[in-house]
């Protein structure tokens, strides 16, 4: 059986494109916002979005403060006049000291109409369904006049700069000869599976929690999987075998062996190695998962896909306890998804 607590809020770009999907096929047209540059104090990240309606409603942030009501203003003569426009806020700006950006904190924000007509319903949807499918797209935008690319991460022929997009979640604004674009990363964010409900995993799953990553435990233990050990957590007290392709495994997915039992962990493993996703570690001393490999090679996992395993599991600071190894276990994945990468082995 699964164990899901309350649903989380969907991510805010999420329901401001949702929303925005609403208003244009109500009104035939949208304004949406985007922070394309910040620098300093900015407290919305590049990316960061917020849909007008043509009646005044609004979704989502660009500055969590009073840089909102300009905005909107600007929104409203945009959904007229159909023009896009380049909005910048800087520490000079009264409406920036509201908004917090006064330690030389400076935010630009392209706002721009998406029309039904041209295109914008199929746009909109096809980022939704992206998002909610947990499939990375990139966005370019042509600021001169708005006219769009959309890359997803299975396209063949990908320019570079947009390939490293899906890797790096990072947006940002690019120099060509034709004047800025921006590249909008909307990649799912990065989810962890924790299979086997230890004392190492309880504490990995509430780092991960509080550090923004969507965590969910698997252990057929039912007495290990148990909601009073895990508040608040998805919890999954199957075989990893039989819910891990329910799950779905994919790029922005590490899955982290912790059962220290081999029956389970194997069977997690075998299914992780021939994924894409982007992290695959496992608890265990290296005498541990010699023993390991073996079982994986007569299991037919080749040794190209067992050297993706990090063994010993998270990055060497001397871990002894489980909270200091839960540490170093979740060091080495937020490595994975947003630093240097290195071999694993």
């Amino acid at each position: 059986m699964s164990v899901s607590p309350t649903p989380h809020t969907a991510r805010d770009e999420i329901g401001v494109l949702e929303a925005a999907r609403g208003w244009l096929e109500k009104d035939g047209a949208v304004a949406i916002a985007t922070v394309v540059d910040t620098w300093g104090s900015a407290p919305v990240p590049i990316g960061g979005q917020m849909a007008v309606s043509a009646d005044g409603r609004f979704k989502g942030s660009v500055s969590g403060g009073c840089i909102e009501g300009d905005v909107i203003v600007e929104a409203d003569e945009i959904l007229e006049t159909g023009k896009p426009k380049l909005l910048e806020f800087g520490v000079a700006d009264e409406t920036a000291w509201r908004a917090g950006l006064p330690c030389g904190g400076k935010v630009k924000v392209y706002v721009e109409r998406v029309k039904a007509e041209d295109g914008g319903n199929e746009l909109l949807s096809k980022a939704v369904e992206a998002q909610q499918s947990r499939r990375g797209l990139v966005i370019e935008t042509r600021l001169k006049d708005g006219s769009k690319t959309v890359f997803a991460r299975e396209d063949a022929g990908v320019p570079d700069d947009v390939a490293k997009r899906f890797s790096t979640a990072k947006s940002g604004l690019v120099e060509t000869p034709d004047g800025e674009v921006f590249l909008h990363a909307l990649v799912p964010p990065a989810r962890i599976i924790v299979v086997g409900a230890s004392h190492i995993g309880q504490v990995l799953a509430e780092i991960a929690r509080l550090s923004g990553y969507e965590i969910q435990v698997v252990d057929p233990r039912s007495a290990f999987a148990a909601p009073d050990r895990f508040p608040g957590i998805t919890l999954h007290a199957e075989w990893p075998q039989d819910v891990l392709p329910k799950i779905g495994l994919d790029p922005y997915t590490a899955v982290v062996a912790l059962a220290h039992v081999g029956h389970i962990d194997d069977e997690a493993l075998k299914l992780a190695l021939r994924s894409d996703c982007l992290y695959v570690g496992a608890l265990g001393s290296q005498r541990n998962h010699a023993k390991r490999r073996e079982r994986l090679l007569a299991a037919g996992i080749t040794e190209e896909e067992i050297a993706r395993i990090r063994a010993p599991i998270g990055i060497d600071i001397g871990a002894q306890t489980p909270a200091e190894i839960a540490v170093s276990v979740m060091a080495d994945i937020i490595r994975a998804v947003r630093g240097p990468k290195r071999k694993a082995g």
